[in-house]
């Protein structure tokens, strides 16, 4: 590591600190592959001993927080950079500061103008409605968004933010869906539950829609703890169960969600989401890889992809493109836009398909499209493609 881009980064990270400026410190992009430890995350909180620096060491399946004082809070910062971390983000008020390191030892220090916002204009901001409220809310409190008196944690902020967001945008297209007896939404890969609970309260206690939500998710402990916190909220018509997109047995799926599932598992919950002819399907794709590695071209496209990130990011929008084209061959209406600004998640992009009507002509057209994109970008065939048996 450049010691010259690094002690200026520490230096100015202590002063940030000192004068109590810092927002949140993000530090990511593990060093080791092998390492449970994904990712700190460090803000200023206030305790009876005083301000200390709050360490949120976040695992697959959990969160360990403790507190230093802030001369041996940047230490431990300096040392996990050195040893165990590539990357830092400082969200502060007055600026943003990114510390980029490499395999090979390159350093870069990005500075720009402050982003984020504090825990006062979330509190003041008349103006912004949120779908979320936080008074009295046990499912926040359970999974750490709010203090038991309704105040939202500082480190919590961008969470609830994207709770909010999350919400805002689906809740529209959910109440286009014809009316029936009930809603059965599925949420494939739901995590921690953060956003399958914020939707289904807003679904069920404010807009009074009949739904019956499930989350899928593959670790077991997450399954528990979930199920746990739902019967604490009395939701009696949410749950969790344990499974994989591909295998876990369900009723039929009216409107499916996957969030962030990885490279190829977003095209198995799109499958599973046009199979079973959902009314609505919803993804936010991530971990793009297949279309990468097939991309062979040989023509002047070449010359736009022969730089990694410009070939890495062509590939990432070839990869959704042909999803939409694929769900439109096959009935849905797509749309694809952001689902939340990159400063809280780089994966920002949320594909979603509407069941309608399509004819043949129009499908055979499509079809053509598709292949035509493939050949131009030397690809044999797209994952979802597979899947479809096309």
């Amino acid at each position: 590591m450049t010691n010259e881009h690094f002690n200026f980064f520490i230096d100015r990270l202590t002063n940030i600190v000192n004068n109590e400026e810092l927002i949140k410190l993000v530090i990511s992009k593990k060093r080791r592959s092998s390492s449970e430890l994904r990712k700190i995350t460090v803000t200023i909180v206030s305790i009876k001993k005083g301000l200390r620096l709050n360490f949120v060491y976040t695992y697959s399946t959990k969160d360990i927080t403790k507190n230093y004082n802030f001369e041996e809070g940047i230490e431990i910062i300096a040392d996990n950079l050195t040893n165990d971390f590539y990357n830092a983000d400082v969200f502060a008020k007055n600026e943003n500061i990114a510390l980029i390191s490499s395999k090979k030892g390159n350093v870069k220090l990005l500075t720009k103008e402050p982003s984020f916002f504090t825990i006062e204009s979330l509190n003041h901001d008349k103006n912004k409605k949120r779908y979320i409220q936080t008074n009295d809310n046990i499912y926040l409190r359970e999974l750490g968004i709010t203090k038991p008196n309704g105040e939202v944690f500082h480190k919590k902020i961008d969470k609830y933010k994207q709770i909010n967001r999350y919400v805002e945008l689906l809740a529209p297209k959910l109440k286009e869906i014809p009316q029936k007896d009930f809603l059965h939404i599925v949420d494939m890969g739901s995590g921690k539950g953060y956003l399958t609970f914020a939707l289904y309260d807003y679904l069920k206690n404010k807009l009074k829609i009949n739904v019956k939500m499930t989350g899928v998710e593959y670790r077991e402990g997450l399954v528990k703890v979930c199920n746990e916190i739902a019967h604490k909220a009395g939701y009696s018509d949410l749950s969790f169960v344990q499974g994989t997109i591909q295998e876990v047995s369900l009723d039929k799926i009216d409107v499916l969600i996957a969030l962030h599932a990885c490279d190829t598992a977003t095209d198995d919950a799109i499958y599973r989401g046009i199979t079973s002819k959902s009314s609505l399907i919803v993804c936010a794709p991530c971990c793009h890889k297949q279309v990468r590695m097939q991309m062979s071209i040989e023509n002047e496209i070449n010359h736009i992809v022969k730089h990694g990130i410009l070939k890495e990011r062509q590939a990432e929008i070839i990869t959704d493109t042909l999803r939409a084209m694929i769900m439109e061959a096959y009935g849905y209406k797509t749309s694809i836009f952001e689902f939340i600004t990159t400063d809280h998640t780089p994966k920002n992009l949320m594909i979603v398909g509407k069941r309608t009507v399509i004819n043949h002509k129009k499908r055979m057209y499509l079809k053509e499209q598709i292949n035509s994109i493939k050949k131009l970008f030397g690809l044999k065939q797209h994952y979802l493609e597979k899947l479809m048996n096309i």
